[in-house]
C-alpha cells in the first residue's frame, strides 16, 4: 500500500525543520529563503508538486535530508524528481545542471522562483562587495543557461 503523499503542510514543516539549524550568507533564518520560494513558485502558476519542490530544493544539495529519505518519502514521483533535477552535485558544471533543469518538466519554474530571490537587490545588499559581485555573476550565468531573461 502506497503511503499518503505528504501535504504542503507537511512538507513546509518538514523543510523548516530539516533547515531550522541553517542561515543564508547574510545570517537569516535559511526557512526564509525556502518560503520566498515556494511563495515565487505559487505566483507564477505553479502547481503543488513544484510547490513542495520549492520547499525542498535545497534539502538534499544541502544535506538537511538525504537522497535515500528523497527515495522513500510520501512524496509525488514528480516532486521527487522535481528535487532531483534542482539538486545541484558537488563539482558539478552549472552547463550539465541547467541541462537537467531543463529537461524535468516543471523544474525551470521552481529554479526561476529560486533565482528570483537569490539575486533580490535587497538580499544582495547586505552581503560583502565581493560576495555580491560573484553572486549576482553567478545568478546572471545560470539565467542566461536557462534562457531566462536577465
Amino acid at each position: 500500500m502506497t503511503p499518503t503523499p505528504l501535504s504542503l503542510a507537511d512538507v513546509e514543516r518538514l523543510a523548516r525543520d530539516a533547515h531550522a539549524a541553517q542561515t543564508d550568507k547574510a545570517g537569516r533564518p535559511y526557512a526564509e529563503h525556502l518560503a520566498a520560494v515556494a511563495d515565487g513558485v505559487r505566483a507564477r502558476g505553479g502547481d503543488p508538486d513544484q510547490i513542495a519542490a520549492a520547499w525542498l530544493h535545497d534539502a538534499v544539495e544541502d544535506h538537511a535530508l538525504t537522497e535515500e529519505w528523497l527515495d522513500t518519502a510520501a512524496l509525488s514521483p514528480r516532486t521527487k524528481a522535481l528535487v532531483r533535477a534542482l539538486t545541484k552535485h558537488p563539482g558539478e558544471p552549472l552547463e550539465s545542471y541547467a541541462r537537467r533543469v531543463l529537461a524535468t518538466p516543471g523544474a525551470l519554474l521552481v529554479k526561476e522562483a529560486d533565482l528570483a530571490h537569490n539575486a533580490d537587490p535587497g538580499r544582495l545588499a547586505v552581503l560583502d562587495e565581493a560576495t555580491r559581485s560573484r553572486l549576482t555573476e553567478k545568478y546572471a550565468r545560470m539565467r542566461a543557461l536557462l534562457g531566462l531573461p536577465a
